[in-house]
């Protein structure tokens, strides 16, 4: 039967503590503790050994972590994947809007997730699903998930050194004057409310830079198309930022905005930027604009 486990191979480049490798490739204390108790090995030249192992130079390690069990509540469902991308660490896929991210009380079923679950069925990986960069329900455009636990850690760890690059594009009611600006405002939890988010003073850090596309008038109605690059990854951080300037998203009733003109939020995540976290190449994906974002957008 073959071993379907996610696996890595390094090449030892000094003589070094095995312990002091691990740390230097990035496996944290908790993926060691796994591989010790759940199933996974530690393997130097095929033989396995443990983290006070002396490495020599061109020793050949494998890291072999142990299986992941799905989450509980997430069921596996076969729907439409858009993938722009996909390796045995990575899948970037094109979400739709209207969908989770993950399945929730109001809507358990459908989210990228379940679809995601049962694509790494499909291909027998003994992995569950690990969101990487978040999209709210209706807001469409690219989204990375990470297909094992120690990638999605790496990616965490990138997230932290703002590492991955996230564009935007968004329809907004109103002109802006300034052609680019950048907003720097902290975003807290609105009191009293479980979703709504706010500028307010005790709030985390949070930048946006807006770069200004175009302006134009639709039902005589004045709109600004603008492109959006995220600095921090604050929940609803591009929503709250353009209504904290007087300029929310149309479609997005949440903080403002009104829905004569789209159903949704007029926004759209264009642009993927990052390194791999295992292989170290650079990437970066672009899709358009989606139709019903588009159409706003036709002088006619």
């Amino acid at each position: 039967m073959k071993d379907l486990r996610y696996r890595l191979t390094f090449k030892v480049e000094q003589d070094q503590l095995f312990r002091d490798a691990l740390a230097m490739w990035g496996i944290s204390k908790r993926a060691l503790t796994a591989i010790k108790f759940q199933g996974g090995q530690l393997l130097v030249n095929n033989i396995e050994q443990n983290v006070r192992h002396i490495l020599k130079k061109n020793d050949l390690v494998t890291i072999i972590f142990p299986p992941e069990e799905i989450s509980q509540g997430l069921v596996p469902e076969d729907g439409n994947l858009e993938v722009v991308f996909e390796d045995h660490e990575l899948l970037v896929i094109a979400k739709q809007p209207y969908q989770n991210t993950i399945p929730s009380h109001d809507h358990p079923n459908g989210s990228v997730a379940n679809f995601v679950a049962a694509h790494l069925q499909q291909q027998e990986l003994t992995s569950t699903v690990h969101i990487v960069t978040r999209l709210d329900r209706d807001t469409s455009g690219l989204m990375c998930i990470a297909k094992h636990r120690h990638v999605h850690h790496l990616m965490s760890e990138a997230q932290k050194r703002h590492a991955i690059h996230r564009t935007y594009e968004a329809i907004v009611h109103g002109h802006m004057e300034q052609e680019q600006q950048k907003i720097i405002a902290p975003i807290g939890r609105k009191d009293g409310s479980i979703i709504e988010r706010e500028v307010r003073s005790d709030g985390q850090f949070a930048h946006t830079d807006v770069v200004v596309l175009k302006r134009t008038m639709l039902d005589g109605e004045a709109i600004t198309h603008i492109r959006l690059k995220l600095h921090t990854g604050r929940t609803h951080q591009i929503r709250v930022h353009m209504a904290s300037i007087g300029h929310p998203l149309i479609g997005d009733t949440l903080y403002g905005g009104r829905r004569n003109l789209i159903d949704r939020q007029a926004l759209h995540c264009v642009e993927l930027q990052l390194h791999h976290p295992v292989t170290k190449q650079y990437y970066s994906w672009q899709i358009n604009l989606p139709k019903d974002m588009q159409s706003l957008l036709i002088e006619l």
